[in-house]
């Protein structure tokens, strides 16, 4: 397996980090190929809102973000971290959420999955769930969430519960633990949801239908 991890916060050695590497570490433990990202390290700007993606399966600004998103459609499963910032995920993940033929595209289809929130006052439970909702409708599969409380930027060891937390999930997606009523919400949404939608734009979303073709989430081919 190959999983990649993406650390969502501008600091590359605060609380997100520790815990992000303390994933890394585990996933190693269970003979996991691991590939960690700070985003802060990379070219990822604002989108445009201009949908011209949807048509030919590109951004059409050159810098690294469909780089990453390639990166992780290649992979087996994904680990996005963050911190919180206004009961929400960093702007640095928002920009690459943004970004990144998540939700349309369902980029994540069938993969592997663990996010991680960390924050000091109240919302930090809110970014979990942005986190933890990105993943169900791009198709993949949480294999474990956590949210923690901890002082800004700090570095100190895990606690105890946390370790349990990271060790379960890692062997969660080692083992290839699928959950059945998260597969089931997925497809409600994509059946209800996503697809029509995107069955109705016909040829303007057409690099997202071929892409769903290459993935076999779909037969029907759009002319």
């Amino acid at each position: 397996m190959k999983i990649i991890v993406i650390n969502g916060s501008p600091r590359t050695d605060g609380m997100t980090a520790s815990v992000l590497h303390s994933v890394k570490n585990e996933l190693i433990y269970h003979g996991i190929d691991v590939e960690y990202f700070n985003l802060t390290d990379l070219d990822i700007g604002h989108c445009r809102g201009c949908c011209s993606c949807y048509m030919t399966g590109h951004c059409f600004i050159k810098d690294d973000a469909d780089w990453l998103s390639e990166r992780i459609r290649q992979s087996d499963g994904l680990v996005l971290g963050s911190p919180t910032y206004a009961s929400n995920v960093s702007g640095l993940m928002k920009d690459f959420i943004d970004r990144g033929h998540f939700v349309i595209e369902q980029l994540l289809n069938d993969k592997y999955c663990i996010t991680v929130a960390t924050g000091e006052n109240y919302g930090y439970k809110n970014t979990l769930k942005v986190l933890d909702e990105l993943i169900i409708y791009s198709g993949g599969i949480i294999c474990g969430h956590m949210a923690i409380k901890a002082p800004f930027n700090s570095t100190e060891i895990l606690q105890e519960k946390t370790r349990k937390q990271i060790s379960k999930a890692s062997y969660k997606v080692a083992a290839k633990k699928k959950n059945r009523f998260q597969i089931l919400y997925h497809k409600l949404i994509f059946d209800i949801g996503i697809k029509p939608f995107v069955m109705r734009k016909g040829k303007l979303y057409r690099g997202v239908t071929e892409r769903w073709s290459d993935m076999q989430i779909i037969k029907e081919k759009i002319t």
